[in-house]
C-alpha cells in the first residue's frame, strides 16, 4: 500500500470527532436496549421478555 501525503485541503476536510461521536452514540443505544431488556425481565411475572423477534427468559 502506497502512502501519500495529504495537502492543506485534504486536511482541513478531516474531522476527528465524528467516529468519537459515532461510536459514544452506539454505546448508549446498546445500554438503553439492554436496560429495557433487564427491566423487562425483572418486572416480568413469568421472567420472559420479547422484544420484536428477539425472546429472553429468566430462571
Amino acid at each position: 500500500m502506497k502512502y501519500e501525503k495529504l495537502s492543506i485541503e485534504e486536511c482541513k476536510n478531516i474531522y476527528v470527532g465524528e467516529a468519537i461521536t459515532l461510536s459514544a452514540v452506539l454505546a448508549v443505544l446498546a445500554a438503553a436496549v439492554v436496560a429495557v431488556l433487564i427491566y423487562k425481565v425483572f418486572l416480568s411475572s413469568k421472567g420472559n421478555a420479547s422484544i420484536g423477534d428477539w425472546k429472553f427468559s429468566w430462571a
